[in-house]
């Protein structure tokens, strides 16, 4: 099944970072829940625009002829192969909806799995700058010594 990215009405929006998520994980997600393999092509799949003139034209490089699309694929049982490719269908057209950076819950959520990640989250609440120990101030200087 194909699914068409509507980069022509949203040239500036970055639909395959946000199918691909983190690392690849959202698009992995989307695979593991529907057992279909989801495949985005055409042009601009390839993240090296260099690269994707070189291969378009060679054999298995024919979709970089058509506008960027995604490619729905399962083998699946008769009995259910329909609605897993509708299920990843829906999916994914939630996520071709372009949304205000502002608003966008789904977004704020990779680049959250992406800090974590990196290893670079930081929960609210969490001091920001310093240390948590007792020993320093909010600045990270160290506290006055006390006699006691």
């Amino acid at each position: 099944m194909k699914v068409d990215i509507p980069v022509d009405k949203y040239p500036t929006y970055n639909f395959v970072g946000r199918i691909l998520g983190p690392r690849g994980n959202s698009l992995k997600r989307v695979e593991a829940n529907t057992d279909c393999r989801v495949l985005i092509r055409g042009r601009g799949s390839i993240k090296d625009p260099a690269r994707e003139e070189m291969m378009r034209g060679k054999p298995g490089y024919e979709h970089l002829n058509e506008p960027l699309h995604i490619l729905v694929e399962a083998e699946l049982p008769v009995d259910i192969i329909d609605a897993r490719l509708m299920q990843a269908r829906e999916i994914l057209q939630d996520l071709l909806k372009p949304v205000d950076e502002s608003q966008d819950f789904f977004k704020k959520q990779q680049l959250r799995e992406l800090a974590m990640l990196n290893g670079t989250l930081r929960e609210e609440g969490m001091q920001r700058f310093g240390s948590a120990s007792p020993f320093h101030n909010s600045l990270g200087m160290k506290r006055a010594k006390t006699r006691g």
